[in-house]
């Protein structure tokens, strides 16, 4: 006899999730753990956890000791084309990281320079770290990469007049005639890379996002070298893939 659950039989944890969410909403004024623990029977060690993660999300937010609802469910009641890009990126950040257990980004082009937005980092000990607001120059990121190849004509005839490109390590690709290159296989491919361009011993690769058909920006996942075979390699192109189309 088959223990498989049934396509309609409730998920505990996102029931729990969900009757602290409402047990918050339904208090004015608030509630401590305590209080949600005894209503809800949950033991209060299992709570904590994920009244951390409720507040780190906004769905909840902290008054002292004391629960409230939090900014986050605001975003649950507009529509999603009202939502701060960022916020409409965030999940599928995430989730690449979930998957690749790799430091994954949203960018978009600040300028000639590409600032992430979303970042949320792998939790191996060695990882690439980046915060959010981080900007550097497109040229030797290849989300940046991928942004440039997706601009319109006018603006990337300015950007090779204008742009002044650094070498940021000897293997960073600042000629003309490389970049052009590089960005005419980004279109052709559909995918960007750039290997110690920007920082030694990372590997990044990115896609392009489009909203509505323009680009907005791109998805990058960046992996220290050592890590970065040929099967993670395949894993991330597919990854980014479908986080894109996800968005399209």
């Amino acid at each position: 006899m088959s223990s498989t659950p049934s396509a309609s039989a409730p998920v505990k944890s996102a029931l729990r999730t969900l009757d602290v969410i409402e047990y918050v909403v339904a208090h004015a004024g608030g509630v401590v753990a305590q209080d949600v623990a005894q209503a809800l029977g949950i033991p209060v060690s299992s709570l904590s956890y994920l009244l951390a993660t409720l507040v780190d999300r906004q769905y909840l937010a902290r008054e002292g000791r004391r629960y409230v609802p939090g900014p986050g469910l605001e975003r649950l009641r507009v529509s999603p084309s009202a939502l701060p890009l960022a916020d409409r990126m965030a999940p599928l950040v995430r989730a690449l990281k979930a998957e690749l257990n790799e430091t994954a980004s949203f960018l978009t082009r600040v300028g000639w320079e590409a600032e992430s937005l979303v970042t949320e980092a792998g939790d191996h000990a060695l990882r690439y770290a980046i915060e959010p607001g981080t900007r550097r120059p497109l040229h030797c990121l290849a989300a940046g990469k991928v942004i440039l190849a997706h601009l319109p004509d006018a603006d990337l005839h300015r950007y090779f007049a204008e742009s002044t490109r650094a070498a940021m390590t000897e293997h960073t690709r600042v000629r003309d005639a490389d970049l052009r290159a590089d960005l005419d296989r980004i279109r052709a491919e559909g995918i960007g890379t750039a290997c110690h361009e920007a920082t030694l011993g990372i590997c990044g690769t990115a896609v392009p996002v489009r909203v509505n058909g323009q680009v907005v920006g791109a998805f990058s996942v960046a992996v220290p070298e050592v890590r970065f075979d040929e099967a993670l390699a395949r894993r991330i192109r597919q990854a980014l893939l479908r986080a894109a189309a996800a968005v399209a």
